[in-house]
Formats: structure tokens, C-alpha cells, sequence
């Protein structure tokens, strides 16, 4: 999952997220010891995951990013500095 789609999540909405990612590793790994489980990388992909979702809320915690972010269909306009 990309980071941007936990951007649009909120907090509460991320929490859950991160229990259900749990629950997947760990059912990942047990599927891994009995030897069923076809594709080993997505237990990396499922740790990166969590990773991102606790940073999330983590720097949400410390004001360094806002709420989910609504794109609204404007572009944003650039300014630009005179040279004097």
C-alpha cells in the first residue's frame, strides 16, 4: 500500500489499519513455519506497511503533518519572487 493512501486515512481509521496489518504478519509467519505460505516477501511488505501507518500517526502525534488531505480539483499557483 503506498504511503499517500494512508494520508487520506484518519487516525482512528489508521489504528484499525495497523491491528489488521498485525493480525496478517502474524498469520503470515505461521504460514511460513508450516510451509504453505507462496510468497515470502510479503511478509516484508506487510512489516513496511505498519512502518508506515505508526509514522503516520506518530508524526501526527508531533504536528508535523496534518489530518487526511482533501485534493480539491484547483491547481495550485506558484509565486514567484522579482529579481530587483
Amino acid at each position: 500500500m503506498k504511503a499517500k493512501n494512508f494520508f487520506e486515512m484518519t487516525n482512528e481509521e489508521l489504528e484499525v489499519k495497523v491491528k489488521e496489518l498485525k493480525k496478517e504478519l502474524f498469520e503470515l509467519r505461521f504460514k511460513q513455519l508450516v510451509s504453505q505460505l507462496s510468497n515470502p516477501l510479503s511478509i516484508n511488505e506487510c512489516k513496511k506497511d505498519i512502518a508506515r501507518a505508526l509514522t503516520i500517526i506518530r508524526q501526527r502525534e508531533l504536528g508535523i503533518s496534518e489530518g487526511p488531505v482533501k485534493e480539491t480539483k484547483t491547481t495550485k499557483k506558484r509565486t514567484t519572487k522579482a529579481k530587483a
